[in-house]
This record gives structure tokens, C-alpha cells and sequence, in this order.
């Protein structure tokens, strides 16, 4: 299966699956040395740079993620 596939998958999870797969995926990072840790986070984050500046991203407000967090916290 693809990435994009998957991650389309994925997104359809209710939040507290989502949150759980996270938590599964971001440990399993722990495995990896600094250095392959660093390119990997850097690889994202220019993957998502790109995704920003070509507008395939739908940005949301700082104020909004908050408020949806706080109300998922309750």
C-alpha cells in the first residue's frame, strides 16, 4: 500500500485510534539512532514545508487546533 493511501486510511480512524497509532508510530522511532532520528524528522518537515507552499496543506489556526484539543481533553 502507498503512503498516501494509507495515510487516507488512516485519517478516517476516529481520534482516539488516530492518537494510539501515533503513539505506536513515534515509539517505534526510539529505535533509531540520533542521527537517522534527524533526518528523518528533517524529511518530514520538508515534506510537509513543501506541501505548505504548494498548497496542498489546509492550514488551521493556531486558536482552532487549541480549542478542538481542550474539548477532546474533556
Amino acid at each position: 500500500m502507498k503512503i498516501d493511501a494509507l495515510e487516507k486510511e488512516v485519517l478516517r480512524l476516529p481520534p482516539e485510534e488516530r492518537a494510539r497509532l501515533a503513539e505506536l508510530l513515534l515509539s517505534s522511532l526510539d529505535e533509531l539512532s540520533e542521527s537517522d532520528l534527524e533526518r528523518v524528522w528533517f524529511a518530514e518537515a520538508q515534506r510537509r514545508a513543501e506541501q505548505i507552499d504548494s498548497g496542498a496543506a489546509q492550514l488551521i489556526p493556531s486558536e482552532e487546533v487549541e480549542k478542538k484539543a481542550r474539548s477532546l481533553l474533556r
